[in-house]
């Protein structure tokens, strides 16, 4: 059975940086996009970050704005988010994500299998 485990959130400071980790076991990642998303309790899961399945091509949400960079290492199995200069609207639970359909290029909504998630808190 395939399981994403994150880790690596936490409570920082504005400026802040933080790197995530997401772990697949149970199955390979080689040939499937993966994706970062985040929610804030009440509101709707966000798009993060994704890398396409040989990690030549990434895409980030408008708000990212240059401070996250999202990784992987096919042979590890796993899939990095490393956040830069974190402010507090950063605040949420991340999730890893992995697309549904092998060696096909994910849109955010195409995006089904979910890790449980690790916090991360921005505040002074």
């Amino acid at each position: 059975q395939l399981r994403l485990a994150e880790s690596g959130g936490g409570s920082v400071q504005p400026g802040d940086s933080l790197r995530l980790s997401c772990q697949v076991s149970g199955g390979r990642i080689s040939e499937y996009d993966m994706g970062w998303f985040r929610q804030v309790p009440g509101q709707e899961r966000e798009f993060v970050a994704s890398i396409n399945w040989v990690g030549e091509k990434v895409r980030y949400g408008g708000f990212v704005e240059g401070r996250f960079t999202i990784s992987r290492d096919n042979v590890k199995n796993t899939v990095d988010l490393q956040m830069d200069n974190l402010k507090p609207e950063d605040t949420a639970v991340y999730y890893c994500s992995r697309a549904r359909v092998s060696i096909k290029a994910a849109n955010p909504n195409d995006f089904g299998v979910w890790g449980q998630g690790t916090q991360v808190t921005v505040s002074s």
